[in-house]
């Protein structure tokens, strides 16, 4: 059975370790420091470059990221939301990618045919979206290629169509080039700045890894509030 408790909560006890409220920047601006509660092991333990990555783009390595700071009363909309993909998961259920356990384990994690796929959250109504958390499969270092996520007003993508990170640099998806960098899984999973953004579904692409074509999801987390 998959261990429980792993979501992002908000609390203004900092002790907890899991969300550190400012009260200072809460005065001020009425925002939050968001810490997601990130799985224990493995540890951020994959320092470097995969040895076969053929990509020379490959930015961010396992460190920390600075503080994330969103409106008050911004919680993990996604959790517990429906889940499609665009093929039959290999291993896994597409509900266990908001399910909330971010656990490094083959019975955590989604597998997804290679070539390129997506996985489409539907969060019920329209959100102000503020950040996107993505955790692939962090049990070996591994770079996921055409990532990119977007959101939308309709499961059709389009209507107020935004993209919120693409490091497929030679368009090989078709969705236009991006000039995000490329990245190594780690337990802190990506962080994505949504700005804001209105939108109800959220869709994540990629197209093989390092290591193999396959494509995996641990956990997708959306950050925001519903819009008024």
């Amino acid at each position: 059975m998959k261990s429980l408790g792993l979501g992002l909560i908000i609390t203004a006890v900092a002790a907890t370790g899991v969300i550190a409220t400012s009260v200072h920047q809460a005065r001020r601006s009425a925002t939050v420091r968001l810490e997601t509660n990130l799985p224990n092991l493995p540890g951020p333990v994959h320092i470097g470059t995969p040895q076969n990555v053929r990509s020379a783009n490959v930015g961010r390595s396992a460190v920390s990221r600075p503080p994330f700071l969103a409106p008050a009363g911004t919680t993990n909309v996604a959790l517990g939301k429906p889940v499609t993909t665009s093929s039959k998961p290999i291993l896994g259920r597409a509900g266990m990618i908001t399910d909330g356990n971010k656990e490094a384990a083959d019975r955590s994690c989604v597998e997804l045919a290679g070539g390129l796929q997506n996985v489409t959250i539907d969060l019920g109504a329209e959100h102000d979206v503020y950040a996107v958390l993505v955790w692939h499969d962090y049990k070996r270092p591994k770079t996921y290629f055409d990532v990119i996520v977007r959101t939308a007003e309709a499961p059709d993508f389009l209507t107020n169509v935004w993209t919120l990170f693409n490091n497929d640099h030679d368009n090989s998806a078709g969705l236009g080039a991006g000039t995000d960098r490329d990245y190594i899984e780690t337990n802190d999973g990506e962080l994505i700045d949504a700005k804001g953004v209105k939108a109800r579904y959220v869709r994540l692409y990629s197209n093989g890894n390092n290591a193999n074509d396959l494509n995996h999801y641990i956990e997708v987390e959306v950050h925001g509030k519903p819009a008024k």
